[in-house]
């Protein structure tokens, strides 16, 4: 008899164990004790080479053999007698379509008992007498008592149901699945465990989906204290262990256990503090508190993270995440092996910085301390960040040319890309420039009284000027952005997290340096926050719980990606810049080239760039037409005709699929209209609301126009390029902004102000305003104070 460690309640105990099989390979004195945060463990040599476990949830799109687990709770009815078939389906549909992408799936599934004590029951029901039937009424029959059922029994009946089930809902994809049912002996017994192993690869070779249960009609009932039992054997006393064993066994890439609850929490689920922990590093010295044990299950969330971290140890990497939730059990598998956020993600592998939670934890903390600075301070961080820029401007200039070096090596951006990614001494000046712009106009900014109210005698109401809160800017190749929207952030007391384009990482590592260094100026330096983790933009998005508005900066595709995945997260922005330029039957020869050539040539990739003209057809066969195309010629801009242009050509560029297309380059689209009316209907038809202009010499058209127009920015006689928040005097812009929201067009410190209400007064109470009460409401405006920002 040999004598072996388990784990139990956070000790370590001794227990016989009954079979000698396997723990004959290995002495005793080889067991060693580690404590991974509270929960101990035994480490003990494997038989099996050591895998390696995926350090990231982005490298989950790797993995190849995956077992999923599912839980009572996931499979059973609420009610516990029965299958809960549509998330059942449901699971399968998602198993069906890895296995299909050439992955081997591996089910460890529980159910059998609930299917058969549904079954029972009903068995028990039908068996009663039609006599006692008839002369007890419908609805005392309902009320018949049931016999306890004894979960061996219900085993047995349940789980050839369950397995047919199984076989049905898997034959619509295809796929052929194959049951193996196992007890806690078929891993101690040497013979019996590979000949396990053996046939569990023999049907992966062939494309089977295995699905293995424990043999509940025969197993004993799990032992006390028995967790750990040998060397290298982890006690199959539930489906959890036995799924660890399993995985590991099989060295398979990924676990997925499915339960009921989102994952592992800081504290038990549903409390108020409760905090879902994204990733579990097993280093980790947090303590975790465990709630109960699930509604059905054997075992609870300890047990989960008992298995999950055995199997970790393994070489196996472990997610435990919700299959029950109506919304997103539909796709939680698919989501996990994609690298989604969902669930708790075990990891052997702890970065050295903040989690991005945790980063924007800090952001929410620092902007709450700016945002209580005086004025000036903020002014001078920002005049301080300015300063920074340029006497700092070689080390800067260094750094981008590293992320320019590698960028034009692997060659993954367009030169338009090229140009924003690239930063030089002109650029940083500009920069400097527009952020002591900046300073110079947040002095009355945070705390701005807009309106006064005297609701009654000796009760006043302000309303003013507060910051939104935390901010998330994600930009791409344009490292610029980072002091721009720093400086913005900092005027206006906001909390900002950044993510930026890997395109752009030394130089972005370089600024939020000089930023941060900025910041400590008056102790802030945790308010804006570099995510550096290997995040994802669809991940960030769903941080709703701590982030209060989003701001993209990019393409078009970016934008969008972004407002469809931030679906409980403000978005403010702008999908596309489709800029028009209307040229009126009376506009001005000298002017309209020139217009059009910047609105169009200085810089093509930005979003305020000219992509549709729209041209009178007087205008058509005269020198200004010719004018225009010989100035685009020459410009080497590719000119695409649009339907009604193109009617009046014999000879025609080609014709354009879209008439609502951002070019970004040296393209763009001319189309004829046939009044300012016209022009108008065809904007608000193909336009996105950015930027618009007219060219006309007639004041009354061009009143009409401006007063039509339902875009961000509309212009008369200008470039459409001057709709930028430097250009506007605004220091320095955030953002573009099409939506139809408080802040639209060039967005500056005021559209990252949001409002709240100060009441004051003395001991005023709803009831005394009463028919029968001694106050009457006032309603009076009252004058607003001048602030001193001298």
């Amino acid at each position: 008899m040999w004598r072996s460690c388990f784990l139990y309640s956070g000790r370590c105990h001794l227990s016989h164990v009954q079979s000698s099989a396997v723990v004959k390979h290995v002495p005793v004195n080889t067991t060693v004790v580690r404590h991974w945060s509270n929960i101990p463990f035994i480490t003990m040599p494997l038989i099996r080479s050591h895998g390696k476990s995926f350090a990231h949830r982005s490298e989950l799109k790797h993995a190849k053999r995956i077992v999923v687990k599912l839980g009572s709770a996931v499979v059973t009815r609420g009610d516990e007698c029965g299958l809960a078939l549509g998330r059942l389906a449901s699971i399968v549909e998602q198993v069906s379509m890895l296995q299909n992408q050439g992955r081997e799936m591996m089910i460890v599934t529980s159910g059998a008992v609930a299917f058969g004590k549904q079954r029972l029951r009903h068995e028990i029901l039908l068996s009663q007498s039609v006599r006692q039937a008839l002369h007890s009424g419908q609805n005392q029959l309902k009320d018949m008592a049931i016999p306890v059922l004894e979960a061996r029994a219900c085993a047995a009946a349940g789980q050839s149901g369950l397995m047919a089930l199984y076989e049905a809902m898997f034959t619509q994809y295809s796929i052929c699945a194959a049951q193996i049912l196992v007890t806690n002996l078929d891993f101690h017994d040497e013979q019996k465990r590979r000949n396990l192993n053996g046939t569990l690869h023999e049907l992966l070779r062939m494309n089977i989906v295995p699905i293995i249960n424990t043999n509940d009609a025969v197993v004993p009932p799990p032992e006390p204290n028995s967790d750990l039992q040998g060397v290298n054997v982890i006690s199959v006393k539930d489906n959890d262990s036995l799924a660890a064993r399993l995985a590991v066994e099989m060295k398979a890439d990924l676990i997925i256990v499915l339960s009921d609850v989102e994952g592992l929490f800081d504290s038990p689920p549903g409390s108020d503090d409760a905090k879902l922990i994204d990733t579990f590093y097993p280093g980790d010295q947090q303590s975790v508190t465990f709630g109960t044990k699930s509604r059905v299950g054997m075992g609870g969330m300890e047990a989960k993270v008992k298995a999950a971290l055995w199997a970790l140890q393994g070489g196996t990497s472990v997610v435990i995440a919700n299959g029950t939730h109506p919304k997103i059990s539909g796709h939680v598998i698919t989501d996990i092996v994609e690298g989604k956020k969902v669930g708790t993600f075990f990891s052997e592998v702890k970065p050295a910085g903040p989690t991005v939670e945790q980063q924007a934890e800090m952001a929410r903390t620092g902007g709450r301390t700016l945002a209580a600075l005086q004025p000036e301070q903020r002014a001078e961080i920002i005049f301080y960040l300015a300063d920074l820029l340029t006497d700092n401007r070689e080390e800067i200039i260094s750094a981008n040319k590293k992320d320019m070096e590698e960028a034009e090596s692997k060659g993954r951006l367009a030169p338009p890309l090229l140009k924003r990614l690239s930063l030089s001494t002109a650029k940083l000046n500009s920069l400097a420039i527009g952020l002591r712009q900046i300073a110079a106009s947040s002095h009355d900014s945070v705390g701005r009284v807009i309106r006064r109210i005297r609701v009654a005698k000796d009760l006043e109401l302000e309303q003013v000027t507060v910051p939104i809160g935390v901010l998330l800017v994600i930009f791409e190749s344009r490292p610029d952005c980072l002091p721009q929207v720093s400086a913005l952030a900092i005027a206006s007391g906001n909390g900002l997290l950044l993510k930026g384009g890997r395109e752009a990482t030394y130089s972005n590592q370089i600024l939020h340096r000089l930023t941060q260094e900025a910041l400590s100026l008056h102790g802030v330096r945790d308010s804006v926050q570099l995510v550096n983790t290997r995040e994802e933009v669809e991940d960030l998005c769903r941080l709703n719980k701590l982030i209060d508005l989003i701001i993209p900066r990019g393409s078009s595709e970016l934008v969008r990606d972004i407002q469809k995945a931030a679906k409980a997260i403000p978005v403010m922005g702008h999908s596309e810049g489709i800029c028009h330029v209307y040229v009126d039957s009376e506009a001005a020869v000298e002017k309209v080239t020139r217009i059009v050539r910047d609105s169009k040539c200085d810089y093509p990739a930005a979003c305020n760039a000219l992509e549709t003209l729209l041209i009178h057809r007087d205008l058509l066969r005269t020198a200004l037409f010719d004018q225009i195309i010989d100035m685009l010629r020459v410009e080497q801009v590719k000119i695409h005709a649009g339907p009604k242009f193109a009617s009046y050509l014999t000879f025609s560029p080609s014709e354009v699929k879209s008439l609502r297309v951002e070019y970004g380059d040296l393209e763009c689209c001319i189309e004829v209209v046939d009044s300012v009316q016209d022009a108008i209907e065809h904007i608000h038809k193909y336009g996105s609301s950015h930027t618009d202009v007219i060219i006309t010499e007639n004041e009354q058209t061009a009143e009409y126009f401006l007063q039509h127009i339902d875009s961000a920015c509309v212009f008369w006689n200008a470039s459409t390029r001057f709709s930028d928040g430097y250009r506007f005097g605004l220091g320095a812009e955030v953002g573009i902004s099409t939506a139809r929201i408080h802040a639209r067009g060039p967005v500056g410190i005021e559209g990252l102000l949001t409002t709240k209400w100060l009441l004051r007064g003395k001991d005023h109470v709803v009831s005394d305003f009463s028919e029968q009460g001694t106050m009457k409401y006032l309603h009076e405006n009252m004058p607003i104070p001048q602030r001193n920002i001298s």
